[in-house]
């Protein structure tokens, strides 16, 4: 099955459209599509040049805005801003734009918070310029305009979603708008809605390329919608729906991968697996010069000699590390997981029982890191980072120079072959699990629950001592010896009765599973409802890891404020510019 080539595309018409698009500072006041040529795009492949442009930002590289600092993982904005990690590296290093963003002492001119921004509206913009073109292309047929049309729809939906994340308010610009200058002013989620549901109606089943949507992967992000907007009954509906049917655009169905490992492989045989829902494609020595890598988590690697050589950014947080600690029954220890020792302590370390996803969430001094041996403490850049390295963004040792790029590249083995991993099918089952609580049965709840922690006790993907690591199947060759206690165990029948238990079980799950893959502040967010809960757990993490972290010192959430980032000051200066100024601030900033 071809993959969609996400970055290395049809040249011509494209080139065309990103020059329109880097002369224009203002995201929103863009010209509309008849000053492009319509001899080069006006016709099948110039269409699909376009949409496959818009595919291309997913990673967050690329167009306006696009690198490291708009990261398709989410890495900052998702999991430093979270609790998952700390910003890594010396503190002078990205002191000054990064490690704002997750002391939430950022200004509004932030390079981060501009960039995030600005590449969201440039996919908006392509979506918008693929439904522009489609009526001028008289070499489609029906079913490739109705197929076009629906991932320019759901492509559009997925930009729009990261920035209400991001910013909440937000303008609303569609293809049929002509002023780009609007106002912020309005909720957006129906408008997400409404685009998600064109792409259920009009993608089909199958694509035949790995890499595009199909029906089914918009129905996903449609409950995802709903359980943002705490629409339950609604978000409930979708996944019982598609926990039935769905199946990937190659026809195989929907299913968590017994070996976990395998989500975070570069391995082509192995990525693209039947528990990735939906991921920004990446490739590496394809003559690409590295553009087609995974550039986004470029500085996210061990520091001095191990995989990447740089940067020494993106260390998971001792909170962490110590939410992975279990009790006697195997379950996790949901309020006082930061009470007594610490997990990989300098002295004194705890050693008691662990969840095995710590050590495939992270790497932990002496405990094999694949097959590079045991992390040095070499590899940690700063005293100020912690103990523990990233873990689900790298390649085996055995992987570098094919998994690893060796182009031309300023940073070449920091690129990887690793997809950018948007939505995995543990993330749909825990999502199911929340909306069955609030609008279902909280047994079906349990059930979903049960079947992520069934996986996470599977010996096979563990990590061992005394054995090779094997990247082609990213197991240990010798399961003799476990490399710490591992002990993991579902929750009992009847658990769930309490509601209350329940919701914290679910919440906890999602961040010992979902750990460092740029979830945890929007789970947060979404969870908050105006309770302040966001604060209290973010502060309690700061409270408790600024004596690991110095660079934490001065770091506070506030409540009614940062659950939302500051819109960009540059866009509002930019609204402004001809006039009365259309975009508003968010509160508190």
């Amino acid at each position: 099955m071809k993959k969609l080539q996400a970055k290395l595309i049809i040249p011509l018409a494209l080139l065309l459209v990103c020059l329109v698009y880097a002369c224009q500072k203002n995201m929103l006041n863009r010209p509309i599509l008849a000053q492009l040529s319509p001899g080069i795009v006006a016709n099948k492949t110039g269409v699909e040049s376009i949409l496959i442009g818009t595919y291309s930002l997913l990673d967050g590289v690329g167009g306006q805005g696009g690198g490291i600092d708009a990261a398709g993982s989410n890495w900052l904005f998702g999991s430093v801003a979270g609790g998952d990690a700390y910003k890594g590296s010396e503190p002078s290093d990205g002191g000054n734009d990064a490690l704002p963003v997750g002391n939430f002492t950022e200004s509004t001119g932030n390079i981060y918070i501009q960039s995030k921004y600005q590449l969201c509206f440039d996919g908006v913009n392509r979506a918008n310029d693929v439904l522009r073109t489609i009526p001028l292309a008289k070499d489609m047929s029906a079913d490739d305009i109705k197929r076009v049309t629906g991932e320019a729809k759901f492509l559009r939906a997925f930009y729009y979603m990261e920035l209400k994340k991001m910013y909440n308010m937000i303008p609303y610009v569609d293809e049929t708008t002509t002023d780009g200058n609007q106002a912020n002013d309005k909720d957006i989620w129906p408008n997400i809605e409404a685009d998600l549901q064109a792409g259920i109606d009009n993608m089909p089943a199958l694509q035949g390329q790995v890499g595009r949507a199909n029906k089914w992967i918009a129905e996903a992000y449609l409950a995802k919608a709903y359980m943002f907007e705490h629409k339950f009954p609604q978000a409930k509906a979708k996944f019982d729906d598609l926990i039935a049917n769905g199946v990937k655009p190659t026809g195989v169905k929907f299913a968590l991968n017994d070996n976990m490992q395998k989500n975070f492989s570069p391995n082509a045989s192995q990525k693209n697996g039947v528990e990735s829902v939906f991921a920004a494609q990446a490739s590496v020595n394809d003559n690409s010069l590295g553009n087609n890598g995974n550039t986004g988590d470029e500085l996210n690697f061990p520091y001095n000699s191990g995989p990447g050589a740089c940067c020494g950014w993106f260390n998971p947080s001792q909170s962490l590390g110590n939410s992975f600690k279990t009790d006697v029954n195997g379950l996790p220890l949901f309020t006082t997981y930061n009470t007594g020792k610490l997990v990989s302590g300098k002295t004194d370390p705890y050693t008691g029982t662990v969840d095995p996803r710590i050590d495939i969430t992270m790497g932990r001094p002496g405990i094999p890191y694949l097959d590079w041996g045991n992390p040095p403490a070499s590899w940690i850049r700063d005293p100020t980072d912690g103990v523990f390295n990233p873990r689900k963004n790298v390649y085996s040792s055995s992987e570098k120079g094919t998994n690893s790029s060796t182009e031309n590249y300023w940073a070449a083995n920091e690129v990887t072959s690793n997809n950018v991993n948007l939505m995995r099918w543990s993330d749909v089952l825990l999502m199911a699990a929340e909306a069955e609580v609030e609008a279902g049965s909280t047994d079906q709840a349990l059930i979903y629950v049960n079947m992520v922690r069934t996986r996470a006790a599977n010996p096979v993907w563990w990590v061992y001592k005394g054995g090779a690591y094997d990247a082609t199947k990213s197991e240990y060759s010798d399961k003799t010896t476990p490399a710490d206690k591992y002990l993991v165990k579902t929750y009992p029948a009847g658990a769930f009765a309490d509601k209350a238990y329940a919701r914290t079980a679910i919440h906890f799950e999602r961040k010992i599973e979902l750990g460092m893959e740029g979830h945890r502040f929007f789970d947060l967010q979404r969870w908050d409802q105006g309770t302040g809960s966001m604060a209290d757990e973010i502060n309690a993490f700061f409270a408790y890891d600024v004596n690991i972290n110095s660079q934490l010192t001065g770091a506070k959430f506030t409540k009614g404020k940062n659950e939302y980032y500051p819109i960009p000051q540059q866009q509002i200066s930019l609204s402004a510019s001809t006039g009365a100024g259309k975009l508003k601030q968010n509160p508190g900033y």
